[in-house]
């Protein structure tokens, strides 16, 4: 800028020059003044409360509980800007990336299966799938995904109302590590998983992205592996049922924890193949299903301090209680010893009966 220029500059503008990036590596330096937020500070997603741009998100469940299932019905949603189990979705169509670093063909069959189902078998649905491993944990990985999800927005930009690649799916989280002769029980080995994951999503802009994986031999102790993975996703999603999934926000910077939706499973058929047995596959039923169908007919059993906290939280009604104020009530009651108050409140938590959220407790009734 010449002399004469930065005669005419704002005091405000003066000010900005110095943190202007001299160079491409240069790292970004934001100033408060200079930094400009929408709707008071509203996030955007594509899909409300769930999929947050510049996020990531874990999904986890047994083998066999839907999560991948889940995730193709969450890919089409996206895609078509439709709402996702009553969740508004973004405006614009987004286009989808799905890494299937495992069962890819099952992967495709279920696209596939939800296309023919919404009868757009002749529209072009801005969705890539991409096989094969990723070892995850080498840095040298990063710009190999990056130009992927660069083509493939090429392609999306062809298409009506799409022009970026918003969502990236990873199914599954344990063979990003695998690939590189990593230990899922290591916090190490995720932790280079997810810096590089932050270095994707710092390249591409702010994309989403979703990891499929899988609860250990409990499933009420969450995600198999390192806890690392917790720390380290904006959400995470545990999905658990018989018949009827549902799918549980265990936690979330932002969001409260509980239930999410409940949802059940479809079988379409393709066709018959040449022995003339039907060619089948599992997908997320389109049938909504009810609170009360979701429910099971056995209610959980409690102790008798879990139902005496449980009927002190159901009392305070939607406003719910702090920590402090439920134990002081539990108190009262007789419930004196500082870790069986704990205990009972992440028993309750755990059967899925309260939630948590900055610090206060309410019922999931």
């Amino acid at each position: 800028m010449d002399a004469s220029a930065q005669q005419h500059e704002t005091p405000r503008t003066a000010r900005l020059r110095a943190l202007r990036i001299p160079h491409k590596s240069a790292l970004r330096v934001e100033a408060l003044e200079s930094i400009w937020l929408e709707d008071n500070c509203a996030k955007s997603y594509l899909i409300k409360g769930i999929f947050g741009w510049n996020e990531t998100s874990a999904w986890i469940a047994p083998p066999g509980g839907l999560k991948s299932a889940l995730l193709a019905s969450a890919a089409i949603s996206v895609a078509l800007a439709r709402p996702w189990f009553g969740r508004k979705a973004s405006e614009a169509r987004v286009g989808v990336v799905y890494f299937a670093l495992e069962r890819a063909d099952l992967v495709k069959r279920r696209l596939i299966a939800h296309r023919r189902q919404l009868g757009l078998e002749d529209e072009p649905i801005p969705i890539v799938v991409i096989g094969g491993m990723l070892d995850m944990m080498n840095p040298a990985t990063v710009p190999i995904v990056v130009e992927a999800v660069q083509r493939a927005e090429a392609y999306f930009s062809q298409l009506e109302g799409c022009n970026c690649a918003g969502f990236l799916i990873f199914d599954t989280f344990a063979k990003m590590i695998a690939a590189g002769g990593g230990d899922e029980n290591s916090a190490k080995d995720q932790g280079k998983v997810f810096a590089n994951l932050q270095r994707i999503k710092d390249e591409l802009y702010g994309v989403h992205i979703a990891l499929i994986g899988h609860t250990g031999k409990n499933e009420d102790r969450g995600a198999r592996g390192s806890n690392a993975l917790y720390g380290d996703v904006d959400m995470l999603v545990t999905i658990g049922g018989e018949t009827v999934k549902t799918a549980k926000v265990a936690k979330a910077n932002d969001a409260p924890e509980g239930p999410l939706f409940s949802f059940k499973s479809s079988v379409h058929e393709f066709g018959l193949d040449e022995d003339g047995d039907p060619i089948t596959v599992n997908i997320v039923s389109s049938e909504e299903v009810t609170t009360t169908s979701a429910s099971t007919t056995a209610e959980p059993k409690l102790s008798t301090n879990q139902r005496v906290m449980y009927r002190l939280l159901a009392e305070a009604g939607p406003a719910g209680l702090s920590t402090e104020e439920w134990s002081e009530r539990a108190k009262a009651e007789g419930i004196t010893v500082k870790q069986r108050l704990y205990e009972t409140r992440m028993a309750l938590k755990d059967k899925g009966l309260v939630r948590e959220y900055t610090g206060i407790w309410r019922t999931n009734a």
